[in-house]
């Protein structure tokens, strides 16, 4: 079977809203490490790790997150900061997408060295760490990634607790998850850290499996940016959020709490409006994989005028006409919004 990938010349998400909303206040720092700035504009690898360390027993049990977590990266969010700070573009990567990952790689769960072989793009931090992670996402996108932002249920919860007076999220219809526990009926209300995890995870709500998932998690990015800039808070508790976001973790190119809050004052004019979003085109399902399990291939073509586009720091390019994948009713068609578009009423 041919495994596919990006053609070259192709988070947890408060996270990617963070690095967009921090610009509310003022941020001073006398003798600050410079953060890239690069001819083409800086690309932020936000990822959102499935590990439950550091939640309770009550939490677990409450928010419904039980369960042994496999240490993948359930949320994949390439944010491309323009050169001239004025644009965001923000492009999810769904878990499943099918990969393949290089040889002579040391896998750290078990000490082998494996050989070349394909995967679900979510399964390079099983299997490498974060580095291996970035270094798979570029292989995969021929994009380069300058910082790297991981973020787990914990730091999660307590970033959004951290948001004075929760973040809203809105919905048209019922949305019931018994395996998330989510529970939301038509409208808009304001949530904090464990049941804001509990409608990011959601992908059984609504039918739309992961593709769902990924556009609650875009709404929710765009609804905390908007929340956060309409907190006038003090440049210490934006610190104190960046801090919690960042965690203690040191890994290769791992965004720093002081490169947090220099972005967020190149950001503090930018507004959702000024912000788009995307999931990177999906083609069809593909057949089981033995070793991988169920996955998605993606769409090459499109995909790399997608990476492309980030690469020459252009905006995202508009949907083709016509429906562009085999998946049933259209969700892996690569259909790019504007950021105010998703904002909750």
């Amino acid at each position: 079977m041919t495994v596919r990938k990006f053609s070259r010349p192709s988070l947890l998400v408060l996270a990617s809203a963070a690095l967009v909303a921090l610009g509310s206040g003022t941020i001073a720092g006398a003798g600050a490490p410079a953060l890239p700035s690069p001819r083409h504009g800086l690309n932020i690898l936000v990822a959102g790790v499935d590990s439950r360390q550091g939640l309770t027993a009550a939490e677990l049990n409450r928010y419904y997150a039980g369960g042994k977590g496999c240490d993948c990266t359930d949320v994949m969010m390439l944010v491309h900061i323009s050169a001239a700070n004025d644009r965001v573009s923000v492009v999810s990567l769904p878990r499943d997408s099918l990969t393949e990952f290089p040889g002579d790689h040391v896998d750290r769960r078990t000490g082998k060295v494996h050989g070349r072989h394909p995967a679900k793009i979510n399964a390079a931090h099983t299997e490498g760490g974060p580095a291996f992670t970035v270094e798979a996402v570029e292989r995969m996108t021929g994009t380069p990634v300058h910082r790297y932002l991981e973020i787990d249920f914990r730091r999660f919860i307590d970033g959004v607790d951290r948001v004075e007076g929760g973040v809203p999220i809105c919905t048209e219809t019922q949305l019931k998850d018994p395996v998330t526990g989510i529970d939301l009926a038509p409208g808009t209300r304001h949530v904090k850290g464990g049941e804001a995890l509990q409608y990011v995870r959601s992908r059984r709500a609504d039918g739309k499996m992961d593709f769902g998932r990924i556009q609650k998690q875009q709404r929710f990015v765009v609804n905390t940016l908007k929340t956060i800039r309409a907190d006038l808070t003090a440049p210490t508790r934006l610190r104190l959020l960046a801090s919690t976001l960042r965690g203690t973790a040191h890994v290769e190119r791992s965004l720093t709490v002081t490169e947090m809050l220099i972005l967020g004052a190149r950001l503090r004019d930018l507004t959702p409006e000024r912000t788009e979003f995307a999931m990177v085109p999906i083609r069809r399902f593909n057949p089981l994989i033995a070793g991988v399990g169920s996955s998605v291939a993606v769409d090459e073509e499109q995909a790399a005028e997608v990476f492309e586009a980030l690469r020459s720091d252009r905006p995202l390019p508009a949907a083709r006409p016509g429906p562009t994948s085999e998946i049933p009713r259209g969700l892996g068609e690569y259909r790019p919004a504007a950021g105010d578009s998703l904002v909750c009423p």
